[in-house]
């Protein structure tokens, strides 16, 4: 079995967006169903049932597939302060080449969400990043390029594993 990285904050993201595809999305898709069998004379060859029947084939295999996702991941929680970025903790970063400042977040891969600044620490980015301290530079090959960031601050979020814990139980 293959460990999924996941942070505290993450998991209770994932957790969250499981309960509610078990709870409304199953919801919504037998409502789209029920509708079809009501509406239609032969609600079996309907384009509407068959459409919604294919929705929930969809949502069961997108539940099982997070289900299968949060079973195997292994929640990490950053040391915080002993200065090596890690995964679950953020790192302001200047590109070398345009100056530009940028902001990541290293986390496990079913968290990940580039627009939002959280990478995964499975990417190319993630990998080169993984493991440096403040004032070194990291060297990464992409598809465009290479690119090169020096670390200019590393920071552990203020959540705690708790909180996040309590906001997954509900």
């Amino acid at each position: 079995m293959n460990d999924v990285l996941i942070t505290w904050a993450g998991f209770a993201r994932a957790s969250e967006q499981l309960e509610h595809l078990k709870t409304v999305g199953r919801r919504e898709v037998a409502e789209r169903i029920r509708n079809a069998l009501l509406t239609e004379t032969n609600a079996g060859e309907s384009a509407d049932y068959l459409g919604a029947r294919e929705e929930q084939a969809r949502l069961e295999r997108k539940i099982a597939e997070l289900e299968r996702r949060l079973a195997q991941s292994t929640i990490v929680e950053p040391d915080g302060g002993n200065g090596i970025l890690d995964v679950g903790e953020r790192a302001r970063l200047q590109d070398l080449e345009t100056q530009e400042t940028v902001e990541y977040e290293l986390v496990g891969s079913l968290e990940a969400d580039p627009a939002a600044g959280r990478i995964s620490a499975a990417s190319p980015v993630g990998r080169a990043l993984l493991g440096r301290r403040k004032g070194e530079v990291a060297v990464v090959d992409v598809p465009k390029g290479r690119l090169t960031f020096e670390i200019l601050s590393i920071e552990t979020p203020h959540e705690s594993h708790a909180a996040a814990a309590a906001a997954a139980a509900g």
